[in-house]
């Protein structure tokens, strides 16, 4: 077993004291969403501190906790507070909630973020369904060793946002009059 892989171990056996079930599905809360877990229906929250391994958000709006519950009539898990490379933090270290969540059973991961955009049709305040993304950072979480637990060492990326999801949610958008835009997400 490699060392990330041990690392998760560590955090999950904290998880696994206050939970054992299944949370198919996974949220991460960007700025200006934090509150959404006030209709989580919750099993129970965990602070970011308490969990080994875990980054610490440095940004005050984010509350740093994980949230587990029930929304919608489906079980989530739910980060009050994310990881940003301007932070200073790795990639890979970005990225270690989701490998955790993996095991935990998710298998629909739901982002959201404030961001600015390039398109001049865009107004702000907008919401933007990704169906593809361009990293021009100069790194990314697949560097450094594989370990095949966590998949494949390159994902397959002809489809990276499920076309189902994309449709569901324009379908619900639609219903509930909100405007939504499609976009490429460029970091």
């Amino acid at each position: 077993m490699g060392e990330l892989i041990n690392k998760i171990n560590e955090t999950l056996d904290v998880i696994h004291k206050y939970t054992k079930d299944v949370y198919p599905v996974g949220i991460i809360l960007g700025t200006g969403l934090g509150a959404l877990v006030k209709e989580i229906k919750g099993d129970y929250e965990i602070d970011y501190a308490k969990l080994p391994h875990f980054p610490l958000s440095t940004v005050e709006s984010h509350h740093g906790k994980l949230i587990f519950g029930e929304l919608g009539g489906k079980k989530v898990v739910a980060m009050q507070g994310r990881f940003h490379f301007y932070e200073g933090y790795t990639m890979q270290q970005i990225t270690y909630p989701v490998r955790v969540m993996k095991f935990l059973g998710v298998e629909t991961l739901l982002v959201s973020n404030a961001c600015g955009g390039m398109n001049p049709l865009f107004t702000r305040g907008d919401v933007m369904i990704m169906d593809d993304h361009i990293n021009l950072l100069g790194d990314n979480p697949l560097i450094g060793k594989n370990e095949d637990e966590l998949g494949p060492r390159f994902p397959d990326m002809s489809e990276p946002y499920n076309k189902e999801l994309i449709k569901l949610a324009e379908e619900v958008a639609l219903e509930n009059k909100i405007k939504v835009q499609r976009g490429v997400y460029v970091a």
